[in-house]
């Protein structure tokens, strides 16, 4: 069995260290969003080649923000005793291969909006500044998180405009409440930061209005998302499954707000990461389900 050579090895290396850098598995935080706007916009299951170039698209897009915001950062991240080992300020990618990634995630993204449309493609450079912008929005101003909420919001939103053509009112209601749930959960992981925000004079929500009011903040975008999506399944007539999912998602916020309680960032792994990766999937899943029940339903024996 022949060996690896070295230089396979260190592409390989450099791929998953870039991977890495950009947290490449957090895509599942909105992509369960983008396969719900897609599914309920076509009414039933969108044509494959749709559907893949959807996720092209997000593939593209978050590749392109993620690795812009560790360039823009870099200098912040290596003081940073949180971030000082991310693989850049730790040299283990280099500026150049972190450029590259960047540039194919916006050709993507490009190649991607294009071919799922006039609209999509006449909306990307307004998508790809607001993905790019919220790096920089922290030098500025404390509603960072909602510009980060905005950012992932366009999941949904262009997979409905993909599918349809056209926005339609529930398509808001669902990127709303993705606005509002990424922007909560963004405040309580920017907890960890506080201090070192206000020492470098950096814009939060903690670091300006304290840990104590922005709990609060961070639980009233939290129920505003519940809001939400609870008026986007009012508007589709949604029955149980979809109502379950939506309780269940409830539930899984009320556990990630009772695990920062009183500012307490122990389990913020599990608050931050473990939950907001599953709200997505299970909110989809109700969706899917109630509608996979209906066809089956309405099949003729």
């Amino acid at each position: 069995m022949t060996e690896p050579t070295s230089s396979s090895r260190t592409l390989a290396g450099q791929v998953r260290e870039l991977l890495d850098m950009i947290k490449f598995e957090h895509t599942v935080f909105a992509l369960p969003f983008a396969l719900l706007g897609a599914l309920t916009a076509a009414q039933g299951l969108p044509p494959l080649r749709t559907s893949l170039w959807i996720l092209a698209a997000m593939v593209g897009a978050r590749t392109a923000a993620m690795t812009f915001n560790r360039l823009v950062d870099e200098d912040l991240d290596a003081e940073n005793p949180r971030t000082a080992a991310r693989a850049l300020p730790a040299g283990r990618v280099s500026r150049a291969g972190a450029m590259a990634l960047m540039g194919a995630g916006i050709v993507l993204f490009g190649v991607a909006a294009g071919a799922l449309g006039p609209l999509t493609w006449a909306l990307s450079p307004l998508a790809l500044a607001i993905l790019l912008g919220y790096s920089l929005c922290k030098r500025f101003t404390a509603w960072a998180h909602v510009v980060l909420g905005l950012s992932l919001s366009g999941a949904p939103l262009g997979a409905w405009i993909a599918v349809a053509g056209r926005i339609e009112t529930p398509a808001l209601w669902l990127s709303g409440g993705v606005l509002a749930w990424t922007a909560g959960f963004d405040i309580l992981y920017s907890l960890q930061d506080e201090a070192f925000d206000r020492t470098k004079g950096l814009h939060s929500i903690p670091s300006r209005l304290g840990t104590h009011r922005a709990l609060l903040l961070s639980r009233g975008l939290h129920l505003l998302a519940l809001l939400c999506w609870g008026i986007f399944n009012h508007q589709l007539g949604s029955h149980l499954w979809a109502w379950a999912g939506w309780g269940v998602v409830a539930g899984m916020l009320a556990r990630e707000q009772w695990l920062v309680r009183e500012g307490d960032l122990s389990r913020i792994d599990q608050a931050f990461f473990t939950l907001n990766s599953l709200i997505g999937l299970v909110f989809f899943l109700g969706h899917a389900l109630e509608w996979w029940l209906s066809r089956s339903l309405l099949a003729p024996l």
